[in-house]
């Protein structure tokens, strides 16, 4: 009897350190911090969730009609329609800059599509795939009172919306000039509207949109610091949604997808001011 008893223990002792080293080995598709989901796993759930922007027209904005639209937005319904057959399964999670590498680290989405621009910074808590646009920092303000270089900003109020590179940027290279943090695009450039602040930085991409429907602000500094470039962001570890966007993107290139997105959303925005082929990146090269 004594024998039996200590062969049971034996045994429930083996079963309790196996399903242990189960619970705290890492699943397929995980890391520390929480799970990713797989290509199967989001094939299973039927939608890819791509956080977007609500606000930040003509990239990622609500219409009217409560539908999601912008160049972002058109070019994540593709990557839908590619990996699920249908456009309609994204399910788009609005998302604000600050709150970006959040939303991917507490898997709330699978891909940020939000205008994301890469930094050193970000590539060590989110991993880029292959870009699909070029951008830089620019200035907006008023036409009465034009900022046309750095020094027009001394002891004035600089506007920036937090998490930004413009916020980055300024908050390093200039530590000097005054910083007006918002949470929303809507909620900065009405800051600017009522004058709050002497200007606004953020993409120029979009100051040069927003500036183009509001007349009376111009962006008297179109280019600022290094120009870098715009990609998808997926949480890390995720190699394979990774490698799925690249090489998507690489098939889109042969179509010149980026470039038809472009006319369809920033075209009539930009008219001629801007060259396609000025912000268009096409193959993720």
């Amino acid at each position: 009897m004594k024998i039996i008893k200590k062969v049971l223990a034996t045994l429930l002792v083996g079963i309790v350190v196996i399903g242990g080293l189960v619970a705290c080995s890492p699943k397929a598709g995980s890391e520390a911090g929480g799970t990713v989901d797989s290509l199967d796993a989001i094939k299973e759930r039927g939608t890819i969730r791509i956080g977007v922007f609500s606000d930040k027209a003509p990239f990622g904005y609500v219409d009217a009609n409560g539908e999601n639209q912008g160049f972002d937005v058109h070019i994540a319904k593709r990557f839908a329609k590619d990996l699920l057959g249908d456009e309609s399964k994204v399910e788009f999670v609005l998302v604000e800059a600050a709150n970006r590498v959040a939303f991917l680290e507490s898997n709330k989405v699978d891909i940020i599509m939000a205008n994301f621009t890469v930094t050193e910074e970000r590539k060590e808590k989110v991993d880029f795939a292959n870009p699909y646009m070029k951008v830089s920092l620019g200035i907006v303000s008023p036409d009465g009172a034009l900022i046309t270089s750095i020094e027009d900003l001394k002891d004035q109020k600089l506007i920036v919306n937090k998490g930004t590179t413009a916020q980055d940027y300024f908050t390093k290279n200039h530590p000097e000039i005054e910083l007006l943090k918002y949470d929303q695009n809507t909620e900065a450039f009405e800051a600017l509207k009522d004058l709050r602040g002497a200007a606004l930085a953020h993409d120029n991409t979009e100051v040069l949109a927003w500036a183009k429907g509001n007349p009376g602000f111009t962006v008297g500094i179109p280019v600022l610091g290094n120009q870098d470039v715009i990609a998808p962001a997926v949480k890390k570890g995720n190699t394979e949604l990774l490698a799925w966007i690249n090489e998507e993107l690489a098939k889109l290139g042969k179509e010149s997808f980026i470039t038809k997105a472009y006319e369809d959303t920033l075209l009539p925005v930009y008219g001629d001011d801007i060259a396609p082929n000025d912000l268009v990146i096409e193959g993720g090269i």
